[in-house]
């Protein structure tokens, strides 16, 4: 009895310390999760002495809080994010993927003397970036980058782990059956095929039964996230049961339910919020607890080569590739290149070896945990810096927002909001409070009073408002502090500003001709953004014509742009190589390098003495 309180004891010390360490890393900008798996490192067989050897447990629990961090990770992912990154992304998680496998396995091949379909195991294993690990880093870690970039990161994170786990399990069980070449035939290809479709389709059918099942509940509201989240798992091993993809389904799940209509929004979404950090807690932890560091050593060459090669060569060969088709930008792609961090997932695929008994499977093992440890430590804590450097970092469209969403019982149309007034607020400057929105109570200095007595609100008052869900985001601008005004904003935005509705034919006019089409001069500058910018613009999105770049510096809530600000200067490449550049930047390249042949050519045969001799 006492060993079992002694477990206890420590399991949840080494949580507390793993909670305590995200203060440290929210203060020194630390990638979290590293702490984490130091943690468990240091706890260990060669730290304090922690023998944990049991593979499959850790596969399990490993499994079942990935399934809660893929299923959190939908829940907060906007429809209207995932369906305008979900193309690139997609593509991101299957043929990048599978590229940087590729990659991977030829790097292998040289550095470990691996056979191709042994560096393909490897390269399987690393080749999915890790969800936890790009969702802290971009929800929670302050980078304000566009929507646009931030959208295809989020969904790739969440989807490319169903592509590298069928790799994984398809290649394990080819080299466990003694193969050796030509394992991968069509057989697997209709395993991928039946695991991506039931994933796609029992996650929808998932996603529906959540809402429908839960918009039905009448019960107490501290049982709601619990069905919700038990709800979550079901579609998660059902699937896995019938042979489709687990993973896909309970993310898919998530992105259905969390755009639902579902009672008690609030209070599910902060449940989940606590689940996902103990999910992450608990799988770095256990991932840290099964490795022995003291077996390090003898790989630790190779692997830091082939983390290197995967960081600089492999994963932004694979994302420039995926993406040339896409409208990204050369500052884009190679973002989206860095931002490839490895993490637990990695780390749990590379116990599969181990589990299918290959020869190898503890070096598969202790190299992914060392390219993980790689990736955290050079990739972790640059993200902010390569972001302020390629000029990626937009300032904030408003300032911050104090508000607690309060949960009403039962299918409310209305939702029940408090915000706090902030200095420098536009309700505190004397905006209205419009019709739609209904206020209902203050309360100031401790003592509550009905709005209507409560006079001009002071700062620091609590205002609780009943409002229809929909039109919340418009009350969040007026309960707004100040943007953050940085220095640079006037640079990033234009030293001035220009009207959206005035005719494009303007700006060929007075800084051309020959940067308009013939098409273009009709349209005015808004609707010359929006077309050369695919049909849609956004905050911060820019456009360059010839030696000026138009800037996107607002837009209404019907997504029309209300306000265009003007640069004369170029914006810097984020290199000068040719590289990143996506289809349209090349064509532009070559038609300007074939122009400028064809000038030096007509002056050459215009020059004295040449042609028909007369100077020019």
């Amino acid at each position: 009895m006492e060993a079992f309180y002694i477990v206890v004891l420590v399991s949840t010390a080494l949580v507390l310390l793993a909670a305590f360490s995200s203060l440290l890393a929210f203060r020194f900008g630390a990638p979290l999760l590293l702490l984490f798996l130091a943690i468990g490192l240091l706890a260990g067989t060669d730290g304090l002495g922690i023998e944990f050897t049991n593979n499959y447990l850790a596969y399990i629990l490993g499994s079942i809080a990935l399934a809660i961090i893929l299923f959190d990770s939908g829940f907060g992912t906007p429809v209207q994010a995932f369906k305008h990154a979900a193309i690139p992304a997609l593509t991101l998680a299957s043929v990048g993927v599978l590229m940087t496998a590729a990659l991977v396995a030829v790097a292998a091949m040289w550095l470990l003397r691996f056979t191709w379909l042994e560096g393909m195991l490897l390269g399987s294993i690393v080749a999915s970036t890790d969800a936890a690990a790009v969702f802290f880093l971009l929800r929670i870690g302050g980078i304000n980058i566009r929507d646009k970039v931030r959208s295809t990161l989020e969904v790739e994170s969440g989807t490319n782990d169903p592509m590298a786990i069928f790799l994984t399990i398809a290649l394990v069980e080819v080299l466990a059956s003694g193969e050796r070449y030509g394992g991968i035939n069509v057989s697997m290809l209709a395993m991928f095929v039946q695991q991506m479709g039931l994933g796609v389709i029992l996650g929808l059918l998932g996603g529906m039964m959540i809402v429908l099942i839960v918009g039905k509940l009448d019960t107490d509201r501290g049982l709601t996230p619990i069905f919700v989240l038990a709800l979550a798992l079901l579609v998660f091993s059902a699937t896995g049961t019938v042979g489709g993809s687990g993973f896909l389904a309970v993310y898919v799940a998530g992105i259905y339910a969390g755009n639902g209509k579902l009672p008690g929004y609030a209070s599910i979404k902060r449940f989940q919020d606590g689940m996902t950090w103990l999910a992450q807690i608990i799988m770095f932890l256990v991932l840290g607890l099964l490795a022995t560091p003291s077996q390090f050593p003898a790989i630790a060459i190779p692997a830091v080569l082939l983390a290197l090669f995967l960081i600089f060569i492999a994963r932004p060969l694979a994302i420039w590739l995926s993406l040339l088709p896409y409208d990204y930008t050369q500052q884009e792609i190679g973002f989206v290149a860095w931002v490839g961090l490895r993490g637990a997932v990695s780390i749990l695929l590379a116990i599969m070896p181990i589990l299918g008994g290959l020869e190898n499977g503890q070096v598969y093992f202790n190299t992914a945990f060392i390219i993980v440890l790689v990736s955290l430590l050079v990739q972790g804590w640059t993200i902010k810096p390569v972001a302020k450097k390629l000029g990626l970092i937009i300032p904030p469209r408003m300032g911050a927002v104090d508000k607690v969403e309060v949960d009403l019982p039962g299918a409310a149309n209305h939702e029940l909001l408090s915000y706090r007034v902030i200095k420098d607020s536009p309700v505190l400057r004397g905006e209205r409070i419009p019709r739609w929105a209904t206020p209902s109570l203050v309360i100031r200095d401790g003592k509550s009073m009905r709005y209507q007595y409560a006079g001009r609100l002071r700062e620091n008052d609590l205002v609780y408002l009943f409002v229809v869900p929909s039109y919340s985001r418009l009350l969040d601008k007026l309960f707004a502090s100040r943007a953050a005004v940085e220095e640079d904003d006037a640079d990033f935005f234009g030293a001035f500003a220009i009207s959206p509705a005035r005719p494009a034919a303007d700006l060929d006019a007075a800084y051309g001709p020959g940067l308009l089409n013939e098409s273009e001069k009709g349209l005015t500058i808004a609707d010359l953004m929006k077309q050369r910018l695919g049909g849609k613009a956004e905050y911060a999105d820019r456009v360059r014509l010839g030696s000026i770049i138009l800037i996107v510096r607002d837009l209404d809530d019907h997504d029309h742009i209300t306000s265009v600000g003007m640069s004369l200067e170029a914006v810097e490449p984020a290199t000068k190589l040719p590289i990143f550049l996506n289809l349209h930047d090349i064509k532009d390249r070559i038609r300007d390098r074939l122009n400028g042949r064809k000038s030096r050519e007509a002056t050459t045969a215009g020059a004295p003495g040449k042609g028909d001799g007369n100077p020019r």
